[in-house]
């Protein structure tokens, strides 16, 4: 054998012995390579785990951000259609409240909104939305003013008269909507109570002008008459003062009658309301008229139960009476007669006043209680009425809380009735 076999032969089994060793050092380096290739595949998964949670935490943040804001808007857009409903609630009770007509029009003038006055104050029966002004109230004025408002935002004031079975006037008040809204409102006010108070307040002092002018030309006329000499003629000078004093008295009269009506008007006079006993307020009142009466020879008489009693005010029944009995005795010629009586009926107190005099014709009796209104003027003056009393009784009976009418025949007479509660 030679040298280098020898020595080969040594380093193979040297190499047998180590197999062993290195063997174990091989699972060694292979355990500690998978172990190391395991750990970095486990951190490469953490990171990539903890990535996706990371991305999966902020979507989950942003998805419930959004179902937030989502929620909120819904809030908001709820909150808001409440609001809305609640304004349009408050709008409808509002116009619903309002006694004046009112409704609304779109750009072109047809109506789109009204309240529950606006058909009754109209008398319309028929369903107005959608309507024209022209249409609703044949009133060319009224169209062209709601025209107006709703292109060139121009407000007017109009009066409409409307005809039918009550006759009114109306105050329309058009208005252009505003805050860049288009269309129009108008506003429907019934003044026919107002213009009637107008016209009574225009009547009554043009009548009082009248009535003034009459006695204080006459006291003139006759003062200036005396004042020049007149006094000399002893003849016609007790005529002239006679006169001056009739016309004076009325003229007294006049204002008493004139100062009682407006303390009536302003409820300045109170009333004290209680049991009254009819015997002794009709026994001062025909006892008051029983001069005048003497002077014409009529005779005033009295007919009531005993004990008969109503509910009112001793002195402004008492006055109610006294006027009454006067215009009787006025209007009753010489020797006639006035005859005050006073019945039950029911709950119900009737008191009459029956005068045998001219009587009134039929188409005067409605209007005989306005102011100043007289059925024959120039015989009313010559017997020195105001034409006010009347008027003054109606209202102390109203204050009383009863009523008083009248019926008479021509060449008759004539009977007033005052009615009140029964004590």
């Amino acid at each position: 054998m030679t040298p280098g076999g020898t020595a080969k032969r040594g380093a193979l089994r040297a190499l047998a012995a180590a197999c062993p060793a290195l063997a174990a050092f091989g699972v060694t380096l292979a355990l500690t390579h998978l172990a190391t290739a395991l750990a970095a595949g486990l951190a490469a998964f953490g990171v990539a785990a903890l990535f996706v949670l990371l991305v999966e935490s902020q979507s989950t943040r942003a998805l419930e951000a959004a179902a937030a804001r989502a929620a909120e808007e819904e809030r908001r857009m709820l909150a808001g259609r409440d609001a809305v409903a609640h304004a349009e609630r408050v709008l409808a009770a509002a116009l619903e409240g309002i006694a004046d007509g009112v409704w609304i029009t779109d750009a072109s003038g047809a109506v789109v909104r009204h309240n529950a006055a606006l058909p009754r104050l109209l008398e319309l029966g028929q369903d107005i939305l959608g309507k024209r002004p022209l249409f609703l109230v044949r009133r060319g004025e009224l169209h062209e003013a709601v025209l107006r408002a709703c292109s060139q935002g121009v407000s007017s004031v109009v009066e409409v008269k409307v005809e039918g079975p009550r006759p009114r006037v109306l105050e329309v008040q058009v208005s252009a909507l505003g805050g860049g809204l288009p269309g129009s409102t108008a506003v429907f006010r019934d003044v026919t109570e107002l213009k009637r108070l107008e016209r009574v307040r225009q009547d009554f002092v043009a009548n009082v002008s009248h009535e003034l002018r009459t006695p204080i030309a006459a006291i003139l006329g006759y003062a200036e008459t005396l004042q020049s000499g007149a006094l000399a003629d002893a003849a016609h000078a007790p005529q002239m003062v006679d006169i001056i004093h009739r016309q004076s008295e009325r003229l007294s009269e006049l204002v008493t009658d004139l100062l009682e009506l407006s303390r009536l008007d302003a409820r300045e006079r109170p009333l004290t309301i209680g049991t009254v006993s009819l015997g002794e307020v009709v026994t001062r009142a025909t006892e008051a008229m029983q001069p005048r009466a003497a002077l014409k020879h009529i005779s005033v008489t009295q007919h009531l139960p005993v004990g008969l009693a109503a509910r009112a005010d001793a002195k402004a029944l008492e006055q109610v009476l006294v006027n009454l009995l006067d215009n009787a005795v006025k209007y009753t010629a010489d020797g006639g007669t006035v005859d005050l009586s006073a019945r039950q009926e029911d709950a119900r107190v009737e008191l009459s006043v029956r005068d045998s005099g001219v009587g009134i014709e039929a188409k005067h009796l409605p209007r005989l209680f306005e102011r100043f209104y007289r059925v024959d003027r120039g015989r009313s003056r010559d017997m020195g009425g105001t034409g006010l009393g009347l008027s003054i009784v109606r209202h102390l009976v109203s204050a009383m809380g009863g009523d008083v009418r009248v019926q008479s025949q021509l060449g008759v007479g004539s009977t007033f009735t005052v009615v009140l509660a029964a004590a």
